[in-house]
C-alpha cells in the first residue's frame, strides 16, 4: 500500500493523552491491559492487588501507547514472578512497575567501555521502490545482507552502497522483492498501512490466536516447585535454556534471570551474534552447543532433562528437525514448559516466514501509521523496537503462568508468542494524540555499571521493583562459549 493512502484500521484511534508522561497512580483494574493478560492467562484474580503501576503515555516520541506496552509487559512478567514466589509458601509481595522507566528499559540502551555499539549494517533500512512503495531490508547479518545484494544483482560484501541498492529497488515491485526475498529465505518487508495488513490472510491468522497462548501439550504429574529455607529470590533453583537470538528471546531470558532462575543461553559456535548480546546476557550462563552435531544435540537432551522451561525463537518447525520441537522436548521431560517466539504466528501462509522487529513493523502497518501521524511520505519506526521488547516480557510471563499449572495441574505446556500478535496487542492499547511532541528523554539516571565478559557494561536497570526481593542480575553477561554445557551444583 502506498504511503499516502488513508489508514481506515478501525483500531488504534487517537486518544486524548496529549502530555508528556506526568505523575500518575493506577491499580491493575478491569480496563488496564495487565488486567487482561492476567485473566486470559488464568492467573489468580487477587495477585492483582499487589501490583502498583504509575506514569501515563507519552512516555516517547510516539503516536503509540508504548509506555503502556512495556509497563503491562514487564509488570505481567513481574507479577508472575511474585506469584511463583507465593506459590513456594511465601506471602505475596508488593510489585511496582514506572511506565516511563518501563519504556527507557525498552531501548536496548547500553555501552561497552564507555562507547555505545552500532549494531546496524549500513544496508539495512528502507528504500521506496518502482511502484512507488518502500521496502525495509535486515542486513545486521552478513548472509542476510548478501542473499538481498545477490536478488538485486549487486556484489556481495561490504563495498556496495545505499545508494546501489536504492537504484537496484527501483526497477522492483516493492511486494515482488518482499515475496521474492521470502522464497529465498531472505529479511525484507514490505510497507503497508492497516487497512491492507488486517486484510492479508496472515493478518487474519494472527488474530485468531491469544497475544499469550499457554496450550497443554502432554500429560505429567505435579512437579512441585522447590521449597526450603534459604529461598532468596522468587525463581531461585528454577533452571531455564535460552536458545535465542537478537532481542525478543533474549529479553525473556534475561527477564527470567532478574528475578533469580539459573538461565542457560545456548549459542553455536557457528553461527554470528551481534554486540547487543552483552545487554541481553545479564544474568546467565553461556554455552556452547551446535545442535548440528551428535555431541551439541547430547548435551542440550541431557540439559533438558533437568530443565523447568525451554524457551526457542527458531523459526517454525526448526528445532523439530533436530528432535528437540515441543513434543520431543515433554517426551524427554515431562512436565515441561516449552516456550516458542515466531515473527508472524504458528498458522497463516507466513507461519514459516522469518522476520524481525523493524520487520514486523514494515509489514504489519506500523511504519505506515507513525509516518501519518508524523506528516511525513516515508516510513517511520516506532521510537524503540516494542515488538521485540514487549514479546521478550510476554514470553516470560507465559511461560511463568504455565509453570503455575503445572505446579498445581501436572501436564507440560506449549507457550507461544509472536512479534506480529503482540504487533495488534499494541494497536489495540490505541493512539496517543500528539504523542510525536513528546520528546526523547533522558535516561543516564536509569544505568548502572558492572564489569563484564564484554568490558565495563553500563546498561538500564530493571523497571520491575519488588518490595521484598529486588530484581537483580547475579551473573555478569559473558561471552558465549564462557561456561561448560552442564547445570551449575546448585541448580
Amino acid at each position: 500500500m502506498r504511503p499516502e493512502q488513508e489508514d481506515t484500521a478501525p483500531m488504534g484511534s487517537l486518544t486524548d493523552l496529549d502530555q508528556c508522561s506526568g505523575p500518575s497512580h493506577s491499580k491493575a483494574d478491569a480496563g488496564h491491559p495487565l488486567h487482561r493478560l492476567w485473566q486470559q492467562a488464568g492467573m489468580p484474580a487477587e495477585a492483582l492487588d499487589y501490583v502498583d503501576l504509575t506514569g501515563r503515555d507519552p512516555a516517547l516520541p510516539s503516536s503509540f501507547a508504548v509506555g503502556a506496552a512495556a509497563q503491562a509487559s514487564i509488570a505481567a512478567a513481574a507479577l508472575a514472578a511474585a506469584e511463583i514466589w507465593h506459590l513456594r509458601g511465601r506471602h505475596r509481595q508488593r510489585v511496582g512497575v514506572d511506565l516511563l522507566h518501563a519504556a527507557q528499559e525498552c531501548r536496548s540502551h547500553f555501552k561497552l567501555d564507555g562507547v555505545t555499539p552500532d549494531i546496524w549494517d549500513k544496508i539495512s533500512g528502507t528504500y521506496r521502490c518502482g511502484d512507488g512503495n518502500w521496502v525495509r531490508i535486515h542486513a545486521n547479518f552478513a548472509h542476510h545482507r548478501d542473499g538481498a545484494l545477490a536478488l538485486l544483482g549487486c556484489p556481495t560484501g561490504e563495498g556496495t552502497s545505499r545508494e546501489d541498492v536504492g537504484h537496484a529497488l527501483a526497477k522492483w515491485n516493492s511486494f515482488e522483492f518482499e515475496q521474492a526475498a521470502a522464497d529465498a529465505g531472505i529479511v525484507v518487508a514490505a510497507m503497508r498501512d492497516f487497512a491492507s495488513w488486517d486484510a492479508h490472510p496472515q493478518a487474519q491468522a494472527v488474530a485468531a490466536q491469544p497475544v499469550v497462548s499457554i496450550e497443554r501439550i502432554g500429560e505429567a504429574d505435579p512437579r512441585p516447585l522447590p521449597v526450603h529455607g534459604d529461598l532468596r529470590r522468587p525463581l531461585q533453583d528454577l533452571r531455564i535454556l535460552d536458545l535465542t537470538r537478537i532481542i525478543a528471546g533474549p529479553v525473556c531470558g534475561r527477564a527470567l534471570a532478574a528475578h533469580g532462575a539459573d538461565v542457560m543461553l545456548i549459542n553455536s559456535p557457528e553461527l554470528p551474534n551481534i554486540e547487543n548480546i552483552a545487554d541481553t546476557s545479564r544474568g546467565k550462563l553461556s554455552v556452547h552447543a551446535d545442535l548440528d552435531t551428535a555431541q551439541g544435540r547430547i548435551a542440550l537432551a541431557n540439559l533438558l532433562r533437568r530443565a523447568h522451561v525451554f524457551v526457542q525463537g527458531y523459526r517454525p518447525g526448526g528445532l523439530q528437525s533436530l528432535g528437540f520441537g515441543p513434543e520431543d522436548a515433554a517426551r524427554l521431560r515431562p512436565g515441561i514448559v516449552y516456550v516458542s517466539l515466531s515473527a508472524y504466528g504458528h498458522q497463516g501462509p507466513w507461519a514459516a516466514r522469518r522476520g524481525f522487529d523493524s520487520l514486523v513493523q514494515t509489514a504489519t502497518g506500523f511504519n505506515h501509521a507513525e509516518a501519518q501521524a508524523a506528516g511525513q511520505q516515508g516510513p517511520k519506526p516506532l521510537p524503540v523496537q516494542l515488538l521485540d521488547h514487549a514479546s521478550g516480557y510476554l514470553m516470560a510471563f507465559g511461560a511463568l503462568a504455565a509453570l503455575a499449572r503445572q505446579t498445581i495441574e501436572g501436564g507440560s505446556w506449549h507457550v507461544r508468542v509472536s512479534l506480529a500478535r503482540t504487533g495488534l496487542w499494541v494497536r489495540q492499547l490505541g493512539r496517543v494524540r500528539d504523542g510525536l511532541a513528546c520528546p526523547m528523554p533522558p535516561i543516564d539516571h536509569l544505568v548502572y555499571a558492572e564489569p563484564s565478559g564484554f568490558g565495563l557494561l553500563e546498561a538500564v536497570r530493571h523497571s520491575a521493583q519488588f518490595s521484598e526481593t529486588p530484581a537483580r542480575w547475579e551473573r555478569p553477561s559473558v561471552p558465549p562459549g564462557t561456561h561448560p554445557p552442564v547445570w551449575p551444583f546448585n541448580a
